[in-house]
């Protein structure tokens, strides 16, 4: 039982004696990470300090979040200022100037008529939030038949039951598949080795693969669909970028068909790809958007969808009176995360981080690009400041390998990359240094010389 003089700080932590056993770590090998823990204790600009007081280099801006880097001043004294002036306000039938002002604020970096914001704590809250207004939308439209969703195979949009009943992650879905929600049909994938192995941005074959849409369309009807949700560039999967022409031909065909396209840029949005979000780097509108990570630097959990006005609006005024739209979460719009989105995207515009990402972006292909022939490398895929190097894997033990290169990059070269599978991810905070990029390929390439 916890202490009820237990220590508030990671400062006051005794590291010696601190115990591992109470807490069930997500996404994670819990017994294997207990027998060999790798804890960090501070952050700072494209830094982590490990108990051991060694200095971690970020490859991964923590979880594909931090995009300004860590620790940011403005971002820290605007939630201890807001958390001492207000530290909670309840958002049903209440509300507090920051939420409307940071909606306000991110509308500007919109396309076309998305200018309607509804705030959630996560990406997979976003995404179950945008399925769920995807749904009363068609209710308000009067075609309540349309309940059908698409997503893609490979696909990650969270861990709700909605993000994982439209993903396409196996190992994400195994576990639940007989409570996963009815009516939902997935797109093959895009990722094709064999024509478009070691691409440097949108791979030039695989377009086509839009027209399994099509076929979907034919098989259930259109007045059965209700919206369709895909991440621009995958990223939780092993970084698949959109093959020429394929985002294009979405866009395109949902359009024919009155069909909603919802998309997932919780990874992509805030500047990852060289863009305030992938709509604009593709010059193409979703219906949709869900995000979270970036939007507050990832300093106070956040999420929103962001809607074009026509649905908002149709939603809205098909109720006379009284609610409109019977969802939302005790901390939608919370004070604190509203002030530290408000000063992530000071941040963001004042350091013209989006823009830095584009210039980067070029040294940063060419750089992962230079692991072509190390070992095992069977392929490297990327995008603005993201990539993916894909390795082969050993016989009977996936992910094998991959994992071995991030534990031995973090203990031996100090340096944190993600992997998924036998996938290396990386996504460094933009105000990465091109020092620190070849730093973060050097150890990389070092362990990949090494690993058997």
């Amino acid at each position: 039982m916890a202490s009820s003089t237990a220590p508030y700080s990671a400062q006051e932590i005794d590291l010696a004696n601190l115990s591992l056993e109470e807490l069930w770590m997500p996404f994670t090998a819990n017994r294997a990470f207990k027998r060999s823990p790798r804890l960090l204790t501070e952050a700072k600009g494209m830094y982590y300090t490990a108990a051991d007081g060694r200095r971690i280099l970020d490859g991964t801006a923590g979880l594909w979040c931090v995009n300004a880097g860590h620790c940011r001043e403005p971002i820290a004294r605007a939630i201890a200022e807001q958390a001492a002036r207000m530290d909670y306000a309840p958002g049903f039938q209440m509300g507090h100037p920051l939420q409307f002002e940071l909606a306000a604020q991110i509308t500007e970096l919109l396309p076309g008529d998305l200018d309607r914001v509804f705030f959630t704590n996560s990406g997979s809250e976003a995404v179950d939030s945008a399925l769920k207004i995807a749904l009363a939308y068609w209710q308000a439209k009067g075609q309540p038949s349309r309940t059908r969703l698409i997503g893609r195979l490979r696909g990650y949009h969270g861990v709700g039951f909605g993000g994982i009943s439209v993903g396409g992650i196996e190992s994400n879905r195994k576990q639940f598949a007989s409570q996963l929600l009815p009516n939902v049909d997935h797109l093959p994938h895009t990722h094709d080795s064999a024509r478009n192995a070691f691409s440097r941005g949108q791979p030039a074959h695989g377009a086509e693969l839009a027209d399994e849409l099509e076929q979907l369309v034919q098989r259930h009807g259109a007045s059965s669909i209700a919206a369709v949700i895909i991440e621009p560039v995958a990223g939780s999967t092993g970084v698949l970028i959109p093959p020429k022409g394929y985002l294009e031909r979405i866009r395109a065909i949902c359009t024919k068909h009155d069909i909603l396209l919802i998309f997932d840029e919780v990874i992509t949005g805030f500047g990852r790809i060289g863009a305030p979000f992938a709509a604009e780097y593709f010059n193409i509108e979703p219906d949709m958007m869900t995000v979270a990570k970036g939007i507050t630097n990832a300093s106070v959990p956040m999420g929103a969808v962001f809607v074009r006005r026509g649905i908002y609006d149709t939603v809205v005024n098909a109720t006379e009176q009284g609610i409109e739209f019977f969802h939302g979460y005790t901390y939608s719009g919370h004070p604190l995360a509203c002030a530290a989105g408000l000063a992530t995207l000071g941040v963001y515009r004042d350091e013209g981080l989006f823009e830095r990402a584009a210039s980067l972006a070029p040294y940063f292909e060419d750089a992962v690009h230079s692991l072509r022939g190390a070992r095992n490398v069977v392929d490297i895929r990327n995008l603005g400041l993201v990539a993916g190097i894909e390795l082969a894997s050993r016989p009977g033990k996936p992910g094998a390998r991959a994992f071995e290169v991030f534990t031995r990059c973090f203990q031996d070269e100090n340096v944190l990359i993600r992997t998924t599978g036998d996938i290396i991810a990386l996504s460094p905070p933009l105000i990465v240094e091109k020092r620190q990029i070849d730093e973060i390929i050097g150890a990389v390439g070092k362990m990949l010389a090494q690993v058997e």
